[in-house]
């Protein structure tokens, strides 16, 4: 794990922060809420690299930002629970058809994916104390 690693994971939730904003203000948002979601997906997956921890599905990621950020709360707990529904959203956005996301839906999206990335830059500005080592391995 490098710090560029972690820095370009961060470049591309903010990125992702702003297509949603510009999505959700002309109207396309299903759009927006993949993009809200994506935007919480890499602030995650920094977070979990900077502790050494990298997965390859998405399913991994949640999982594990439960079990090392959010439980241990290195993060408040809501966050994670946060997640959790952005990708259950994503999720019904990209292919439910026709979808059924509402104004509300994508603008609630929008602001926790910006709180959240927000709360995992605090995070990431105080070096994260290393992860425990599992007992009787």
């Amino acid at each position: 794990m490098t710090s560029d690693e972690v820095a370009a994971l961060l470049g591309k939730a903010r990125e992702n922060l702003g297509a949603s904003a510009l999505l959700l203000k002309h109207g396309y948002l299903g759009v927006s809420i993949s993009r809200s979601y994506y935007a919480m997906f890499y602030a995650a997956e920094a977070a979990l690299l900077s502790l050494g921890l990298t997965f390859s599905k998405h399913s991994g990621v949640i999982s594990a930002f439960g079990q090392h950020l959010a439980r241990p709360e290195r993060v408040p707990a809501y966050l994670h629970r946060h997640l959790l529904e952005a990708y259950d959203l994503r999720q019904m956005s990209d292919y439910d058809a026709p979808s059924s996301i509402s104004m509300r839906q994508a603008e609630e999206a929008l602001a926790r994916a910006t709180e959240f990335v927000g709360s995992l830059e605090a995070f990431l500005a105080v070096k994260p104390p290393p992860l425990e080592s599992p007992k009787g391995r």
